[in-house]
């Protein structure tokens, strides 16, 4: 069944919680902190959330190892890491008087 259609036939989908899990939302509920109606919803959209993290982490992943195989990684050393730090302060030395109001 595709995947459209699998979605728009789906009306109720039951949802087995742990006894934990169940105590947690009961306290929440009671609480006021979780509204009934919404308890899934907002569930759902974190869960979405870190999903779509997982895979824009994965793809960077995929995208890092694809540039070093095409050759373009740098070599990491020590004074590596410190021309990029002099770079990077050196930018931000240039952004700060590019800002600064011309002398009088």
């Amino acid at each position: 069944m595709p995947e459209a259609k699998l979605f728009r036939t789906l009306k109720v989908m039951e949802v087995q919680l742990t006894p934990d899990q169940k105590e947690f939302v009961r306290q929440a509920i009671q609480s006021g902190r979780l509204q009934r109606e919404e308890g899934g919803t907002e569930a759902l959209a974190l869960w979405e959330e870190r999903e779509r993290t997982r895979a824009e982490i994965l793809f960077a992943v995929d995208e890092a190892k694809a540039s070093l195989a095409r050759g373009e990684g740098r070599i990491i050393t020590q004074q590596s890491v410190r021309d990029l730090a002099g770079e990077v302060k050196q930018r931000g030395r240039n952004r700060l008087a590019a800002e600064q109001p011309p002398a009088r």
